[in-house]
Protein backbone atom coordinates (compact mmCIF):
# COMPACT_ATOMS: atom_id res chain seq x y z
CA UNK A 1 0.00 0.00 0.00
CA UNK A 2 1.42 3.45 -0.94
CA UNK A 3 2.36 5.89 1.79
CA UNK A 4 0.75 8.91 0.16
CA UNK A 5 -2.35 9.07 -1.95
CA UNK A 6 -1.33 12.46 -3.27
CA UNK A 7 1.95 11.32 -4.74
CA UNK A 8 0.75 8.46 -6.88
CA UNK A 9 -0.37 8.86 -10.47
CA UNK A 10 -2.52 6.44 -12.29
CA UNK A 11 0.56 4.46 -13.11
CA UNK A 12 0.85 3.69 -9.41
CA UNK A 13 -2.21 1.50 -9.65
CA UNK A 14 -0.89 -0.65 -12.44
CA UNK A 15 0.71 -3.95 -11.82
CA UNK A 16 4.24 -4.53 -13.05
CA UNK A 17 4.28 -5.63 -16.65
CA UNK A 18 1.30 -3.50 -17.72
CA UNK A 19 1.69 -1.94 -21.14
CA UNK A 20 3.08 1.60 -20.95
CA UNK A 21 0.60 4.20 -22.16
CA UNK A 22 1.96 6.76 -24.60
CA UNK A 23 0.40 9.50 -26.72
CA UNK A 24 0.21 7.28 -29.82
CA UNK A 25 -0.51 3.96 -28.09
CA UNK A 26 -4.28 4.00 -28.66
CA UNK A 27 -5.68 5.02 -32.03
CA UNK A 28 -9.24 5.04 -30.68
CA UNK A 29 -8.41 7.71 -28.08
CA UNK A 30 -6.56 9.76 -30.69
CA UNK A 31 -9.60 9.53 -32.95
CA UNK A 32 -11.91 10.82 -30.21
CA UNK A 33 -9.44 13.60 -29.50
CA UNK A 34 -9.14 14.62 -33.15
CA UNK A 35 -12.91 14.80 -33.73
CA UNK A 36 -13.57 16.66 -30.47
CA UNK A 37 -10.66 18.95 -31.33
CA UNK A 38 -12.49 20.24 -34.41
CA UNK A 39 -14.30 22.40 -31.86
CA UNK A 40 -10.89 23.91 -31.10
CA UNK A 41 -10.33 24.37 -34.84
CA UNK A 42 -13.56 26.39 -35.05
CA UNK A 43 -12.43 28.41 -32.03
CA UNK A 44 -9.05 29.15 -33.62
CA UNK A 45 -10.37 29.85 -37.10
CA UNK A 46 -12.89 32.37 -35.78
CA UNK A 47 -10.15 34.03 -33.71
CA UNK A 48 -7.79 34.40 -36.66
CA UNK A 49 -10.07 34.95 -39.66
CA UNK A 50 -11.59 38.22 -38.48
CA UNK A 51 -8.17 39.90 -38.30
CA UNK A 52 -7.68 39.54 -42.06
CA UNK A 53 -11.35 39.93 -43.02
CA UNK A 54 -11.51 43.22 -41.10
CA UNK A 55 -9.04 44.79 -43.54
CA UNK A 56 -11.48 44.18 -46.41
CA UNK A 57 -14.67 44.84 -44.41
CA UNK A 58 -13.31 48.35 -43.84
CA UNK A 59 -12.86 48.75 -47.59
CA UNK A 60 -16.48 47.75 -48.32
CA UNK A 61 -18.26 49.56 -45.48
CA UNK A 62 -17.23 53.19 -45.03
CA UNK A 63 -18.92 53.35 -41.60
CA UNK A 64 -16.61 50.59 -40.35
CA UNK A 65 -13.54 52.30 -41.80
CA UNK A 66 -14.43 55.54 -40.00
CA UNK A 67 -15.11 54.01 -36.58
CA UNK A 68 -12.64 52.16 -34.34
CA UNK A 69 -15.58 51.33 -32.06
CA UNK A 70 -17.45 49.60 -34.90
CA UNK A 71 -14.30 47.65 -35.83
CA UNK A 72 -13.89 46.54 -32.22
CA UNK A 73 -17.59 45.59 -32.06
CA UNK A 74 -17.34 43.37 -35.16
CA UNK A 75 -14.36 41.62 -33.56
CA UNK A 76 -15.73 41.40 -30.05
CA UNK A 77 -19.39 40.53 -30.72
CA UNK A 78 -18.28 36.92 -31.22
CA UNK A 79 -16.83 37.16 -27.72
CA UNK A 80 -20.18 38.33 -26.32
CA UNK A 81 -21.73 35.24 -27.88
CA UNK A 82 -18.92 33.07 -26.54
CA UNK A 83 -19.53 34.38 -23.01
CA UNK A 84 -23.20 33.37 -23.23
CA UNK A 85 -22.32 30.07 -24.90
CA UNK A 86 -19.68 29.17 -22.32
CA UNK A 87 -21.99 30.04 -19.42
CA UNK A 88 -24.78 27.88 -20.88
CA UNK A 89 -22.33 25.23 -22.08
CA UNK A 90 -21.49 24.03 -18.58
CA UNK A 91 -25.14 23.33 -17.82
CA UNK A 92 -25.73 21.71 -21.24
CA UNK A 93 -22.70 19.45 -20.68
CA UNK A 94 -23.90 18.26 -17.29
CA UNK A 95 -27.56 17.88 -18.22
CA UNK A 96 -27.39 16.43 -21.74
CA UNK A 97 -23.82 15.21 -22.14
CA UNK A 98 -20.66 16.24 -23.97
CA UNK A 99 -21.75 14.74 -27.29
CA UNK A 100 -25.07 16.60 -27.57
CA UNK A 101 -23.38 19.84 -26.48
CA UNK A 102 -20.91 19.46 -29.36
CA UNK A 103 -23.70 18.85 -31.89
CA UNK A 104 -25.57 21.95 -30.69
CA UNK A 105 -22.40 24.04 -31.00
CA UNK A 106 -21.83 22.86 -34.58
CA UNK A 107 -25.36 23.77 -35.72
CA UNK A 108 -25.19 27.27 -34.23
CA UNK A 109 -21.72 27.89 -35.64
CA UNK A 110 -22.71 26.81 -39.17
CA UNK A 111 -25.79 29.07 -39.17
CA UNK A 112 -23.69 32.00 -37.93
CA UNK A 113 -21.10 31.47 -40.69
CA UNK A 114 -23.78 31.60 -43.39
CA UNK A 115 -25.31 34.78 -41.90
CA UNK A 116 -21.88 36.49 -41.88
CA UNK A 117 -21.13 35.52 -45.48
CA UNK A 118 -24.46 36.94 -46.69
CA UNK A 119 -24.48 40.07 -44.50
CA UNK A 120 -25.71 43.15 -46.48
CA UNK A 121 -24.51 45.63 -43.84
CA UNK A 122 -22.26 45.76 -40.75
CA UNK A 123 -25.14 45.16 -38.35
CA UNK A 124 -26.23 41.83 -39.86
CA UNK A 125 -22.53 40.91 -39.85
CA UNK A 126 -22.41 41.69 -36.13
CA UNK A 127 -25.44 39.42 -35.57
CA UNK A 128 -23.70 36.61 -37.45
CA UNK A 129 -20.64 37.12 -35.27
CA UNK A 130 -22.87 36.75 -32.20
CA UNK A 131 -24.20 33.39 -33.45
CA UNK A 132 -20.72 32.11 -34.27
CA UNK A 133 -19.60 33.17 -30.79
CA UNK A 134 -22.41 31.15 -29.18
CA UNK A 135 -21.16 28.02 -30.94
CA UNK A 136 -17.53 28.71 -30.08
CA UNK A 137 -18.42 29.32 -26.42
CA UNK A 138 -20.18 25.96 -26.04
CA UNK A 139 -17.35 24.19 -27.89
CA UNK A 140 -14.67 25.82 -25.73
CA UNK A 141 -16.21 24.22 -22.63
CA UNK A 142 -17.07 20.88 -24.18
CA UNK A 143 -13.98 19.83 -26.15
CA UNK A 144 -11.40 19.91 -23.27
CA UNK A 145 -13.77 18.09 -20.88
CA UNK A 146 -14.72 15.41 -23.43
CA UNK A 147 -11.05 14.76 -24.25
CA UNK A 148 -9.95 14.75 -20.59
CA UNK A 149 -12.66 12.29 -19.55
CA UNK A 150 -11.68 9.87 -22.31
CA UNK A 151 -7.93 10.14 -21.61
CA UNK A 152 -5.64 8.00 -19.43
CA UNK A 153 -4.13 10.28 -16.78
CA UNK A 154 -0.55 9.66 -17.97
CA UNK A 155 -1.23 11.37 -21.30
CA UNK A 156 -4.22 13.56 -20.37
CA UNK A 157 -2.21 16.77 -20.59
CA UNK A 158 -0.91 16.01 -24.06
CA UNK A 159 -4.32 14.99 -25.38
CA UNK A 160 -6.12 18.05 -23.96
CA UNK A 161 -3.30 20.18 -25.37
CA UNK A 162 -4.10 18.66 -28.77
CA UNK A 163 -7.31 20.69 -28.60
CA UNK A 164 -5.14 23.79 -28.15
CA UNK A 165 -3.08 22.65 -31.16
CA UNK A 166 -6.35 22.57 -33.12
CA UNK A 167 -7.03 26.13 -31.93
CA UNK A 168 -3.63 27.36 -33.11
CA UNK A 169 -3.94 25.24 -36.26
CA UNK A 170 -7.29 26.92 -36.92
CA UNK A 171 -5.65 30.32 -36.53
CA UNK A 172 -2.91 29.33 -38.99
CA UNK A 173 -5.51 27.98 -41.42
CA UNK A 174 -7.50 31.20 -41.17
CA UNK A 175 -4.49 33.30 -42.18
CA UNK A 176 -3.74 30.89 -45.03
CA UNK A 177 -7.32 31.13 -46.29
CA UNK A 178 -7.29 34.90 -45.83
CA UNK A 179 -4.20 35.09 -48.03
CA UNK A 180 -5.75 32.77 -50.63
CA UNK A 181 -8.92 34.90 -50.96
CA UNK A 182 -7.23 38.31 -51.21
CA UNK A 183 -7.80 38.50 -54.99
CA UNK A 184 -11.21 36.76 -55.08
CA UNK A 185 -14.42 38.84 -55.48
CA UNK A 186 -16.32 39.00 -52.19
CA UNK A 187 -13.04 38.48 -50.32
CA UNK A 188 -14.15 38.74 -46.70
CA UNK A 189 -17.43 36.89 -47.33
CA UNK A 190 -15.54 33.80 -48.45
CA UNK A 191 -13.14 34.15 -45.51
CA UNK A 192 -16.01 34.11 -43.00
CA UNK A 193 -18.40 31.74 -44.80
CA UNK A 194 -15.98 28.86 -45.34
CA UNK A 195 -15.83 28.30 -41.56
CA UNK A 196 -19.17 26.44 -41.82
CA UNK A 197 -17.34 23.50 -43.45
CA UNK A 198 -15.48 22.15 -40.37
CA UNK A 199 -18.64 22.57 -38.28
CA UNK A 200 -20.56 20.34 -40.70
CA UNK A 201 -17.68 17.82 -40.75
CA UNK A 202 -17.56 17.61 -36.94
CA UNK A 203 -21.35 17.25 -36.70
CA UNK A 204 -21.26 14.28 -39.09
CA UNK A 205 -18.35 12.54 -37.35
CA UNK A 206 -19.65 13.20 -33.85
CA UNK A 207 -22.84 11.27 -34.62
CA UNK A 208 -20.64 8.14 -34.84
CA UNK A 209 -18.76 8.71 -31.56
CA UNK A 210 -19.79 7.70 -28.02
CA UNK A 211 -20.66 9.89 -25.07
CA UNK A 212 -17.97 10.57 -22.45
CA UNK A 213 -17.58 7.38 -20.33
CA UNK A 214 -17.41 9.36 -17.09
CA UNK A 215 -20.62 11.23 -17.88
CA UNK A 216 -22.33 7.94 -18.75
CA UNK A 217 -21.16 6.41 -15.47
CA UNK A 218 -22.37 9.36 -13.40
CA UNK A 219 -25.76 9.10 -15.15
CA UNK A 220 -25.89 5.42 -14.07
CA UNK A 221 -25.48 4.12 -17.62
CA UNK A 222 -22.72 1.80 -16.44
CA UNK A 223 -22.87 -0.78 -19.23
CA UNK A 224 -22.50 1.89 -21.94
CA UNK A 225 -19.59 3.45 -20.04
CA UNK A 226 -17.79 0.09 -19.74
CA UNK A 227 -18.09 -0.48 -23.50
CA UNK A 228 -16.31 2.83 -24.15
CA UNK A 229 -13.71 2.30 -21.41
CA UNK A 230 -12.87 -1.16 -22.76
CA UNK A 231 -11.69 0.49 -25.98
CA UNK A 232 -9.42 2.83 -24.03
CA UNK A 233 -7.80 0.55 -21.39
CA UNK A 234 -6.43 -2.97 -21.24
CA UNK A 235 -8.37 -5.42 -18.99
CA UNK A 236 -6.22 -4.86 -15.89
CA UNK A 237 -6.43 -1.07 -16.07
CA UNK A 238 -10.11 -1.24 -17.01
CA UNK A 239 -10.93 -2.94 -13.71
CA UNK A 240 -9.12 -0.19 -11.77
CA UNK A 241 -10.88 2.58 -13.67
CA UNK A 242 -14.31 1.01 -13.10
CA UNK A 243 -13.47 0.69 -9.40
CA UNK A 244 -12.59 4.40 -9.18
CA UNK A 245 -15.74 5.41 -11.03
CA UNK A 246 -17.83 3.21 -8.72
CA UNK A 247 -16.37 5.03 -5.72
CA UNK A 248 -17.15 8.40 -7.31
CA UNK A 249 -20.71 7.31 -8.08
CA UNK A 250 -21.20 6.10 -4.50
CA UNK A 251 -20.03 9.47 -3.20
CA UNK A 252 -22.58 11.23 -5.40
CA UNK A 253 -25.32 8.93 -4.12
CA UNK A 254 -24.36 9.60 -0.50
CA UNK A 255 -24.37 13.37 -0.97
CA UNK A 256 -27.97 13.21 -2.26
CA UNK A 257 -27.85 16.92 -3.10
CA UNK A 258 -28.17 18.64 -6.43
CA UNK A 259 -25.16 20.56 -7.66
CA UNK A 260 -25.66 24.33 -7.86
CA UNK A 261 -23.63 27.39 -8.82
CA UNK A 262 -23.85 28.54 -5.20
CA UNK A 263 -21.81 25.49 -4.14
CA UNK A 264 -18.81 26.93 -6.00
CA UNK A 265 -18.85 29.85 -3.57
CA UNK A 266 -20.00 27.95 -0.47
CA UNK A 267 -17.70 24.89 -0.54
CA UNK A 268 -14.15 25.88 0.25
CA UNK A 269 -12.32 23.21 -1.75
CA UNK A 270 -14.48 23.90 -4.84
CA UNK A 271 -13.98 27.63 -4.40
CA UNK A 272 -10.19 27.29 -4.24
CA UNK A 273 -10.14 25.12 -7.37
CA UNK A 274 -12.38 27.53 -9.29
CA UNK A 275 -10.40 30.64 -8.30
CA UNK A 276 -7.22 28.95 -9.51
CA UNK A 277 -8.77 27.81 -12.79
CA UNK A 278 -10.53 31.10 -13.46
CA UNK A 279 -7.39 33.05 -12.59
CA UNK A 280 -5.41 31.09 -15.15
CA UNK A 281 -8.05 31.75 -17.81
CA UNK A 282 -8.16 35.47 -17.03
CA UNK A 283 -4.37 35.84 -17.14
CA UNK A 284 -4.22 33.92 -20.43
CA UNK A 285 -6.22 36.74 -22.00
CA UNK A 286 -4.91 39.74 -20.08
CA UNK A 287 -1.35 38.90 -21.08
CA UNK A 288 -2.49 39.77 -24.62
CA UNK A 289 -2.69 36.58 -26.70
CA UNK A 290 -5.86 37.42 -28.58
CA UNK A 291 -4.78 41.02 -28.95
CA UNK A 292 -1.91 39.60 -30.96
CA UNK A 293 -4.09 37.10 -32.88
CA UNK A 294 -7.04 39.41 -33.61
CA UNK A 295 -4.97 42.43 -34.50
CA UNK A 296 -1.62 41.07 -35.72
CA UNK A 297 -2.16 42.37 -39.29
CA UNK A 298 -3.13 45.75 -37.82
CA UNK A 299 -0.07 45.68 -35.53
CA UNK A 300 2.12 44.87 -38.52
CA UNK A 301 0.64 47.86 -40.37
CA UNK A 302 1.18 50.03 -37.30
CA UNK A 303 4.82 48.95 -37.48
CA UNK A 304 5.09 50.46 -40.96
CA UNK A 305 4.05 47.68 -43.39
CA UNK A 306 1.08 49.22 -45.22
CA UNK A 307 0.26 46.47 -47.75
CA UNK A 308 -2.70 44.26 -46.79
CA UNK A 309 -1.11 41.25 -48.47
CA UNK A 310 2.24 41.74 -46.72
CA UNK A 311 0.49 42.23 -43.37
CA UNK A 312 -1.40 38.95 -43.87
CA UNK A 313 1.75 37.11 -44.97
CA UNK A 314 3.72 38.23 -41.90
CA UNK A 315 0.74 37.35 -39.69
CA UNK A 316 0.67 33.90 -41.31
CA UNK A 317 4.26 33.40 -40.15
CA UNK A 318 3.26 34.45 -36.62
CA UNK A 319 0.37 31.95 -36.68
CA UNK A 320 2.72 29.23 -37.92
CA UNK A 321 5.04 29.85 -34.97
CA UNK A 322 1.96 29.63 -32.72
CA UNK A 323 1.01 26.18 -34.05
CA UNK A 324 4.61 24.92 -33.88
CA UNK A 325 4.94 26.13 -30.28
CA UNK A 326 1.77 24.26 -29.31
CA UNK A 327 3.27 21.02 -30.65
CA UNK A 328 6.25 21.64 -28.36
CA UNK A 329 3.79 22.15 -25.47
CA UNK A 330 2.07 18.82 -26.19
CA UNK A 331 5.42 17.04 -25.85
CA UNK A 332 6.38 18.89 -22.67
CA UNK A 333 3.19 19.17 -20.63
CA UNK A 334 3.11 15.56 -19.37
CA UNK A 335 6.88 15.44 -18.77
CA UNK A 336 7.83 18.95 -17.69
CA UNK A 337 4.59 19.58 -15.80
CA UNK A 338 1.82 22.17 -16.03
CA UNK A 339 3.18 24.61 -13.43
CA UNK A 340 6.79 24.76 -14.65
CA UNK A 341 5.66 25.08 -18.25
CA UNK A 342 3.39 28.03 -17.40
CA UNK A 343 6.14 29.82 -15.45
CA UNK A 344 8.71 29.36 -18.23
CA UNK A 345 6.16 30.56 -20.77
CA UNK A 346 5.31 33.70 -18.80
CA UNK A 347 8.97 34.62 -18.42
CA UNK A 348 9.34 34.62 -22.22
CA UNK A 349 6.06 36.55 -22.59
CA UNK A 350 7.32 39.31 -20.29
CA UNK A 351 10.55 39.70 -22.30
CA UNK A 352 8.74 39.73 -25.67
CA UNK A 353 6.17 42.32 -24.55
CA UNK A 354 9.01 44.57 -23.43
CA UNK A 355 10.62 44.14 -26.89
CA UNK A 356 7.31 45.09 -28.57
CA UNK A 357 6.92 48.09 -26.30
CA UNK A 358 10.46 49.32 -27.00
CA UNK A 359 9.96 48.87 -30.78
CA UNK A 360 6.86 51.07 -30.82
CA UNK A 361 8.33 53.66 -28.45
CA UNK A 362 11.35 53.98 -30.75
CA UNK A 363 9.18 54.12 -33.85
CA UNK A 364 6.98 56.89 -32.42
CA UNK A 365 9.92 58.98 -31.21
CA UNK A 366 11.98 58.65 -34.39
CA UNK A 367 11.99 61.65 -36.75
CA UNK A 368 12.54 59.48 -39.83
CA UNK A 369 10.77 56.33 -40.90
CA UNK A 370 12.88 53.22 -40.45
CA UNK A 371 11.97 49.65 -41.29
CA UNK A 372 14.31 48.54 -38.50
CA UNK A 373 11.73 49.33 -35.83
CA UNK A 374 9.03 47.57 -37.87
CA UNK A 375 11.10 44.41 -38.09
CA UNK A 376 11.87 44.67 -34.34
CA UNK A 377 8.09 44.73 -33.71
CA UNK A 378 7.59 41.67 -35.92
CA UNK A 379 10.43 39.93 -34.04
CA UNK A 380 8.69 40.79 -30.75
CA UNK A 381 5.43 39.30 -32.08
CA UNK A 382 7.16 36.07 -33.11
CA UNK A 383 9.02 35.84 -29.76
CA UNK A 384 5.76 36.43 -27.91
CA UNK A 385 4.00 33.60 -29.75
CA UNK A 386 6.99 31.27 -29.39
CA UNK A 387 6.93 31.86 -25.60
CA UNK A 388 3.17 31.84 -25.09
CA UNK A 389 2.08 28.91 -27.25
CA UNK A 390 3.88 26.00 -25.46
CA UNK A 391 2.80 27.08 -21.97
CA UNK A 392 0.09 29.66 -21.35
CA UNK A 393 -1.71 28.43 -24.47
CA UNK A 394 -2.47 24.83 -23.36
CA UNK A 395 -1.92 24.99 -19.58
CA UNK A 396 -5.08 26.94 -18.55
CA UNK A 397 -7.35 24.66 -20.60
CA UNK A 398 -5.58 21.50 -19.41
CA UNK A 399 -5.64 22.49 -15.74
CA UNK A 400 -9.32 23.49 -15.94
CA UNK A 401 -10.24 20.13 -17.48
CA UNK A 402 -8.79 18.21 -14.52
CA UNK A 403 -9.00 20.23 -11.26
CA UNK A 404 -12.76 19.98 -10.60
CA UNK A 405 -14.68 17.07 -9.04
CA UNK A 406 -16.80 15.06 -11.49
CA UNK A 407 -20.14 16.57 -10.45
CA UNK A 408 -18.80 20.14 -10.77
CA UNK A 409 -16.71 19.70 -13.91
CA UNK A 410 -19.35 21.04 -16.28
CA UNK A 411 -20.45 23.96 -14.09
CA UNK A 412 -16.95 25.07 -13.07
CA UNK A 413 -15.56 24.47 -16.54
CA UNK A 414 -18.32 26.63 -17.99
CA UNK A 415 -17.82 29.39 -15.42
CA UNK A 416 -14.07 29.36 -15.96
CA UNK A 417 -14.45 29.47 -19.75
CA UNK A 418 -16.84 32.38 -19.26
CA UNK A 419 -14.12 34.22 -17.35
CA UNK A 420 -11.79 33.54 -20.29
CA UNK A 421 -14.26 34.98 -22.79
CA UNK A 422 -15.14 38.00 -20.63
CA UNK A 423 -11.42 38.76 -20.29
CA UNK A 424 -11.03 38.20 -24.03
CA UNK A 425 -13.89 40.64 -24.70
CA UNK A 426 -12.37 43.34 -22.47
CA UNK A 427 -9.01 43.07 -24.23
CA UNK A 428 -10.44 42.94 -27.78
CA UNK A 429 -12.90 45.78 -27.19
CA UNK A 430 -10.31 48.07 -25.62
CA UNK A 431 -6.99 47.41 -27.41
CA UNK A 432 -7.36 49.85 -30.33
CA UNK A 433 -8.90 52.54 -28.13
CA UNK A 434 -6.15 52.24 -25.49
CA UNK A 435 -3.48 52.21 -28.20
CA UNK A 436 -4.96 55.42 -29.65
CA UNK A 437 -5.12 57.04 -26.19
CA UNK A 438 -1.71 56.18 -24.71
CA UNK A 439 0.23 54.78 -27.66
CA UNK A 440 0.97 51.23 -28.79
CA UNK A 441 4.27 51.09 -26.88
CA UNK A 442 2.60 51.97 -23.58
CA UNK A 443 -0.18 49.45 -24.26
CA UNK A 444 2.30 46.59 -24.61
CA UNK A 445 4.11 47.80 -21.48
CA UNK A 446 0.82 47.49 -19.56
CA UNK A 447 0.47 43.92 -20.83
CA UNK A 448 4.02 43.20 -19.63
CA UNK A 449 3.10 44.34 -16.10
CA UNK A 450 0.05 42.04 -16.20
CA UNK A 451 2.32 39.16 -17.27
CA UNK A 452 4.48 39.76 -14.18
CA UNK A 453 1.35 39.50 -12.00
CA UNK A 454 0.42 36.29 -13.83
CA UNK A 455 3.86 34.82 -13.07
CA UNK A 456 3.36 35.49 -9.35
CA UNK A 457 -0.17 34.02 -9.46
CA UNK A 458 0.99 30.75 -11.04
CA UNK A 459 3.93 30.46 -8.63
CA UNK A 460 1.69 30.89 -5.57
CA UNK A 461 -1.67 29.28 -6.42
CA UNK A 462 -1.38 26.70 -9.20
CA UNK A 463 -0.62 23.10 -8.04
CA UNK A 464 1.12 20.50 -10.18
CA UNK A 465 -1.41 17.99 -11.51
CA UNK A 466 0.87 16.05 -13.87
CA UNK A 467 0.06 12.31 -13.87
CA UNK A 468 -2.59 12.50 -11.12
CA UNK A 469 -6.00 10.89 -11.38
CA UNK A 470 -9.10 13.09 -11.04
CA UNK A 471 -9.61 11.69 -7.53
CA UNK A 472 -6.05 12.57 -6.48
CA UNK A 473 -6.42 16.09 -7.82
CA UNK A 474 -9.64 16.47 -5.81
CA UNK A 475 -7.70 15.56 -2.66
CA UNK A 476 -5.21 18.40 -3.34
CA UNK A 477 -7.99 20.94 -2.83
CA UNK A 478 -9.24 19.16 0.30
CA UNK A 479 -5.70 19.37 1.71
CA UNK A 480 -5.49 23.08 0.91
CA UNK A 481 -8.95 23.73 2.34
CA UNK A 482 -8.97 21.59 5.48
CA UNK A 483 -5.47 20.24 6.15
CA UNK A 484 -3.75 16.99 5.25
CA UNK A 485 -5.45 14.80 7.87
CA UNK A 486 -9.00 15.93 7.24
CA UNK A 487 -8.57 15.52 3.49
CA UNK A 488 -8.02 11.79 3.89
CA UNK A 489 -11.37 11.30 5.63
CA UNK A 490 -13.72 14.17 4.91
CA UNK A 491 -16.95 12.97 3.33
CA UNK A 492 -20.01 11.06 4.49
CA UNK A 493 -19.41 8.50 1.78
CA UNK A 494 -15.93 7.82 3.20
CA UNK A 495 -17.48 6.61 6.45
CA UNK A 496 -20.13 4.55 4.67
CA UNK A 497 -17.52 2.93 2.46
CA UNK A 498 -15.22 2.37 5.47
CA UNK A 499 -17.86 0.43 7.44
CA UNK A 500 -18.65 -1.61 4.32
CA UNK A 501 -14.96 -2.47 4.06
CA UNK A 502 -14.67 -3.45 7.73
CA UNK A 503 -17.77 -5.63 7.36
CA UNK A 504 -16.19 -7.28 4.31
CA UNK A 505 -12.91 -7.86 6.21
CA UNK A 506 -14.79 -9.49 9.12
CA UNK A 507 -17.10 -11.58 6.89
CA UNK A 508 -15.57 -11.78 3.40
CA UNK A 509 -18.12 -11.94 0.62
CA UNK A 510 -17.80 -12.77 -3.05
CA UNK A 511 -16.99 -9.14 -4.05
CA UNK A 512 -14.77 -6.64 -2.28
CA UNK A 513 -16.40 -3.18 -1.99
CA UNK A 514 -14.79 -0.59 -4.33
CA UNK A 515 -11.92 1.49 -2.91
CA UNK A 516 -11.52 -0.67 0.21
CA UNK A 517 -7.77 -0.41 0.63
CA UNK A 518 -7.85 3.34 0.13
CA UNK A 519 -10.65 3.80 2.68
CA UNK A 520 -8.85 1.87 5.43
CA UNK A 521 -5.57 3.60 4.64
CA UNK A 522 -7.25 7.04 4.71
CA UNK A 523 -8.97 6.26 8.04
CA UNK A 524 -5.63 5.26 9.61
CA UNK A 525 -4.03 8.53 8.48
CA UNK A 526 -6.98 10.58 9.72
CA UNK A 527 -6.87 8.96 13.16
CA UNK A 528 -3.12 9.62 13.46
CA UNK A 529 -3.71 13.23 12.42
CA UNK A 530 -6.56 13.89 14.84
CA UNK A 531 -5.29 11.74 17.75
CA UNK A 532 -1.47 11.55 17.53
CA UNK A 533 0.39 9.20 19.92
CA UNK A 534 1.33 10.75 23.22
CA UNK A 535 4.20 13.20 22.90
CA UNK A 536 3.79 13.58 19.12
CA UNK A 537 2.10 16.25 17.07
CA UNK A 538 0.74 15.96 13.54
CA UNK A 539 2.23 18.21 10.93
Amino acid sequence: MNSSLLDEGSSGYLEAGSRKITYFSNGYVLGLTAVAGIGGLLFGYDTGVISGALLYIKDEFEAVNDSSFLQETIVSMALVGAIIGAAAGGWINDAYGRKKATLVADVIFAIGSIVMAAAPDPYVLIFGRLLVGLGVGVASVTAPVYIAEASPSEIRGGLVSTNVLMITGGQFLSYLINLAFTEVPGTWRWMLGVSAVPAVVQFSLMLCLPESPRWLFMKKRKSEAIVVLSKIYDPLRLEEEIDQLSVALEEERQRKTSVSYWDVVKKKEIRLAFLTGAGLQAFQQFTGINTVMYYSPTIVQMAGFSSNQLALLLSLIVAGVNAAGTIVGINLIDHFGRRKLALSSLFGVIISLIVLSVAFFLESSSTSSSSLYGWLAVLGLALYIASFSPGMGPVPWTVNSEIYPESYRGICGGMSATVNWVSNLIVAQSFLSIAEAVGTGATFLILAVVAVLAFVFVAVFVPETKGLTFEEVERIWKVRAWGSGAAQFSTVSDSTRLFSCFEYLMRPGPTEPPGCQKSVHGFRKAVLFLCPPKGQFSS
